[in-house]
């Protein structure tokens, strides 16, 4: 029974300094991944922006005023001053200055504030892949996430990669993985800033089209290419009346020629014929065995690919 005691005690034991250790081993990591958060750029007033300021202990020199066009914001008892391009501590001490200098403050007793209440002209830019493409009022600092949703959420055919451009350093784009339509959603944690950029690229597409289960459109999410049978496979395999041994694969060429290549999916899937690669824009038309004009239904088919085609995400990670 003693035995039967201490082991357990001994479990225990364990099972705390378990924990414990995996707790301090999460603590840098965490550390780490705050450090890795890119720190808020300095954000400035400008023209039409909304401002509240306030100076302590003085209500009636307070309040929320309106940046005209050239920058400048009226204010009570010192008129205009100058705060376009400034941020909120740089604009609170050039309105504590003005008003110590008009001698209705005292410099010993004087402590302005001011807060950009609503940012008029540097709203975040969302374009691309998204439903409902434009530029998005930003009040303060908002998440990447928020961002896209705002935005209508992404389209069916959007890579899994965002590119964002940030107002102050437009020449090194950020590039960040969100796929929130994977099996493991991929959301990051990510700051967008007023004046900002948030580009979702065009993921590349395959079409199988013909006589197979599921046609459509297959995006190439996070791959380069995706070969015939794997396609297939996408796709449901093939209808019952399916040629397999002369499907078309229709390529599109610089300049926009067609090229028109048949391949034998039969010899691929029995591993009698190499398999081929295909590439973004792709149509692989699978006849039926009684049609006779394979390759002119090919290029039709590839023709008339518009929106009525269904597109397809699948998880590849």
């Amino acid at each position: 029974m003693a035995k039967r005691i201490a082991g357990a005690m001994l479990a225990v034991i364990l099972l705390l300094a378990a924990a414990f250790t995996g707790h301090a081993q999460q603590e840098p990591a965490t550390a780490q991944a705050a450090a890795a958060q890119p720190s808020a750029p300095p954000l400035t007033i400008g023209s039409g922006d909304l401002i509240d300021v306030g100076i302590f202990d003085t209500p009636e020199l307070s309040g929320r005023f309106r940046i005209n066009q050239k920058g400048d914001v009226e204010l009570p008892l010192i008129g205009l001053v100058h705060v376009g391009g400034l941020t909120s501590e740089q604009a609170a001490k050039v309105i504590q200055d003005r008003y110590v200098e008009a001698q209705y403050l005292k410099p010993e007793a004087s402590q302005a504030t001011v807060f950009i209440e609503e940012y008029a002209t540097q709203g975040i830019t969302v374009t691309g892949e998204v439903k409902n493409p434009g530029i998005y009022p930003a009040f303060g600092v908002r998440m990447l996430n928020d961002v896209v949703t705002a935005a209508g959420g992404v389209s069916p055919t959007a890579a899994s990669g965002i590119v964002i451009t940030r107002r102050d350093d437009p020449q090194h784009p950020e590039n960040v993985t969100y796929n929130p339509q994977a099996l493991r959603p991929v959301v990051p944690v990510v700051q967008i800033f007023p004046g900002d950029t948030v580009l979702v690229p065009r993921a590349g597409i395959v079409y199988v089209l013909g006589d197979v289960i599921r046609a459509g459109g297959f995006v190439l999410d996070g791959r380069n290419t995706l070969t015939a049978e794997e396609v297939m496979a996408l796709a449901g395999g093939q209808g019952h009346a399916a040629a397999m041994k002369r499907a078309q694969l229709v390529r599109t060429l610089d300049g926009g020629r067609r090229e028109l290549i048949t391949i034998s999916l039969d010899g691929i899937i029995k591993g009698k014929a190499p398999d081929v690669a295909l590439q973004d824009g792709d149509v692989l038309y699978v006849p039926t065995s009684t049609a006779k004009m394979a390759a002119e239904q090919a290029i039709s088919s590839a023709l008339a690919i518009g929106t009525s085609v269904s597109i397809y995400r699948t998880a590849y990670q």
